[in-house]
């Protein structure tokens, strides 16, 4: 019980920084693939910088959400750590799009945090089996719908900012391979027998 506040503190890290970065000029910290290579922080600084207050605000409010989906899974000490380990995979995988010239945002972090408590929640048992599936299910459903392999950026009606969808896709592909790197020793994971079956 006392590891749950490793995620809470994540996901409270991530809205503080957020809140942190916003007197900041944008470009100056945004993600820029030709910048990539000369300027490394900005794999982690772009998470943290937003276009607009409604961008600020639903992200802010998707860090309550995973706190709380957090606190009530239990998730700890390694989901936290997979959690740090996907934030710069996440825009790593931006390189792959370089038509995507500047990103900013915690939407791909945050991509990543569901995958992760996701997949922890499909490695027990019982019922939080099925709740990891539905929510694995229904980020699966929400990447596809959003064709992330379509334009770079989106214009979303009630937001005043255009999103980046790809960001969506590598931040939850990033979750998923920072879980399975720290993951791979869990003890909630069934160990498999010794011999062949």
């Amino acid at each position: 019980m006392t590891h749950r506040w490793n995620w809470v503190a994540l996901c409270a890290a991530f809205a503080v920084l957020s809140l942190a970065a916003w007197p900041f000029h944008r470009e100056a910290l945004d993600w820029q693939p030709a910048l990539a290579a000369t300027q490394p922080w900005r794999a982690v600084t772009a998470a943290f910088v937003h276009w607009t207050p409604t961008h600020l605000a639903a992200n802010l409010a998707g860090c309550a959400v995973l706190a709380l989906l957090g606190w009530r899974a239990a998730l700890g000490k390694r989901e936290t750590l997979a959690g740090l380990i996907a934030l710069p995979l996440t825009q790593a995988g931006l390189l792959l799009r370089p038509d995507l010239r500047h990103y900013a945002g915690l939407s791909g972090a945050l991509h990543a945090l569901v995958a992760i408590a996701a997949l922890t929640l499909l490695a027990r048992g019982g019922r939080e089996r099925l709740v990891g599936a539905g929510i694995a299910l229904g980020l699966v459903a929400k990447l596809a719908l959003e064709a992330p392999l379509g334009p770079a950026l989106r214009t979303t009606p009630g937001f005043d900012f255009p999103v980046a969808p790809f960001a969506h896709f590598s931040g939850a592909l990033a979750g998923a391979i920072a879980w399975g790197l720290t993951m791979r020793h869990s003890k909630n994971t069934p160990k498999r027998p010794s011999h062949g079956t």
